[in-house]
């Protein structure tokens, strides 16, 4: 099982132009089963480079073998035509759930800035049996926030091991109750906007409680040397120098399963890089 997860910047290279052609190239040649992309741009002509396509559209188009699962996050209408920026998943696994979140964003009055975040999560079919895969794209400029978000996700995850313990299949009832069984283990993969070692990384990696189902950094079972920077890295005027903003956590029952961690850094795409876990 091979899954890459890559902030695309709506397609921007280094040269201030779009060419969402570049992403689709280095996606394909990297063949993966799941595809997870943040930054994904419709209608918005402002943007660097101009990205008034709907690349929700391009993207899902040019890999017709997969499912799509679409969140913009943000949407935004201007004369009744909608302008979205946000996740786009990939797979050519079997998906039996998907669930669209909405990520904490309390008011910060020292930042100002920042959009809404949200996380997918599906049920996947994947060899070796059903887990959940799941994408997100955390605040960059407000720690506050970055931190509520943090704990969402840990709260989703205990709340998804607690209810995968007592689990019981009830076929009598009406089809939407019939949600099925959505497993404590995961993937979890994007653009987590925290360095390694910060409070968030400590916080997203600390015990829990009851049946959660430890998550583990994925770079440090299969990598002895510190983190690989995911951005920085061709001459983009941000970050101010290369550093590790992408991320793989796994829980920690798939941990011997994993085989690769890599950050693919040859490609000047997008100011990030994308990385890409395989499993067994």
């Amino acid at each position: 099982m091979r899954v890459v997860s890559w902030n695309i910047h709506w397609g921007c290279g280094k040269d201030s132009r779009i060419r969402i052609h570049a992403i689709i190239d280095v996606l394909r040649k990297l063949n993966p089963d799941v595809i997870c992309l943040q930054e994904v741009a419709s209608n918005h002509p402002e943007l660097e480079g101009g990205a008034s396509a709907n690349q929700f559209r391009q993207l899902s188009g040019a890999f017709g073998g997969y499912h799509a699962v679409i969140e913009p996050t943000s949407e935004i209408y201007q004369n009744n035509l909608p302008r979205q920026f946000g996740n786009l998943l990939l797979s050519k696994y079997r998906m039996t759930q998907v669930h669209r979140y909405m990520l904490p964003w309390p008011p910060d009055p020292d930042s100002p800035a920042g959009m809404p975040r949200g996380l997918i999560e599906t049920v996947l079919e994947a060899p070796g049996g059903k887990l959940r895969l799941l994408t997100t794209h955390l605040e960059y400029y407000s720690k506050l926030q970055r931190m509520a978000q943090v704990q969402y996700l840990r709260y989703q995850h205990w709340e998804a091991c607690e209810r995968a313990k007592i689990f019981q299949p009830d076929p009598s009832l009406d089809a939407p109750f019939q949600l099925g069984y959505r497993p404590g283990s995961a993937i979890y993969c994007g653009d987590f906007n925290m360095l390694p070692g910060s409070d968030e990384y400590a916080a997203l990696l600390a015990p829990g409680e009851g049946a959660t189902l430890p998550l583990v950094d994925a770079w440090g079972l299969k990598n002895e040397q510190k983190h690989a920077p995911t951005a920085g890295l061709h001459g983009f005027a941000w970050p101010e120098k290369p550093d590790t903003y992408d991320y793989f956590f796994v829980t920690d029952d798939l941990a011997p399963r994993v085989t690769a961690m890599e950050v693919l850094s040859e490609t000047a795409a997008s100011d990030h890089q994308p990385i890409m876990l395989e499993l067994a």
